[in-house]
């Protein structure tokens, strides 16, 4: 079994208690975070890590602040047109998990002309997990089925998989999942996908975290021996 992951989920986590803690305006925390996860991926993928999930923003996470939120998703389509010119660059895919109904019509055509665009790449996956939750992701799957008149009798994990948002990826499981902000919890991240990912919480912010730090999480994945409930 490979000791480097080929799939990693990243819950983004403890951007605002970052910036509190210096004082600054939430943004600024989510402003930094969006800076240090971009040399993350870039790390994780000269380490040869196929697929990236990284959760911005979730279901829940509408109910803040109206002007908060806003400024979030505009900072996040900031990112998303900067690391898209990279994408293309390496032959990475970019694929949306969650939600498109609740954004701006300007940010889902944006989101679509991506995902069109880099449908064929084959060197990579980045998954954005927007307006996403585990949950939602799972009734999205269940009404798509009954939409799509399937038998009973034929539901199996592997028809069950094809119905959801990491459809046609070849590593739609999370072999790690990693969260920082120390919160011991998943929160409803790839409730389906991470049955048997390996979790790493970190007790720093994201916009703390270092190449070290995840240096570091990833000589702990190569010494955990997974057995898949076996």
């Amino acid at each position: 079994m490979s000791t480097t992951p080929q799939h990693i989920g990243i819950i983004l986590d403890g951007n605002r208690r970052w910036a509190k803690q210096k004082g600054m305006p939430s943004i600024e925390g989510h402003r930094r975070a969006a800076y240090v996860i971009e040399k993350i991926i870039t790390y994780l993928r000269l380490q040869g890590v196929h697929t990236i999930t990284i959760w911005v923003f979730s279901t829940e996470n509408w109910g803040r602040e109206q002007a908060q939120v806003k400024g979030l998703l505009s900072l996040f389509q900031e990112f998303l047109e900067k690391h898209s010119k990279k994408a293309f660059t390496e032959g990475v895919r970019v694929i949306h998990l969650g939600r498109k109904d609740r954004l701006s019509e300007s940010f889902r055509k944006k989101i679509g002309a991506l995902e069109s665009a880099s449908k064929d790449f084959k060197n990579g996956i980045l998954n954005v997990a927007l307006d996403y939750g585990g949950r939602d992701e799972i009734i999205r799957a269940i009404k798509e089925m009954i939409e799509s008149d399937v038998n009973v009798s034929n539901i199996s994990e592997e028809l069950f998989n094809e119905y959801l948002d990491t459809r046609d990826q070849p590593h739609p499981y999370p072999d790690m999942i990693i969260r920082t902000g120390g919160e011991m919890r998943l929160s409803g991240f790839m409730s389906w996908q991470s049955a048997y990912s390996e979790l790493v919480v970190l007790d720093k912010y994201l916009p703390d975290l270092t190449i070290e730090d995840i240096k570091d999480v990833l000589k702990e994945y190569a010494h955990r021996k997974r057995r898949f409930g076996k």
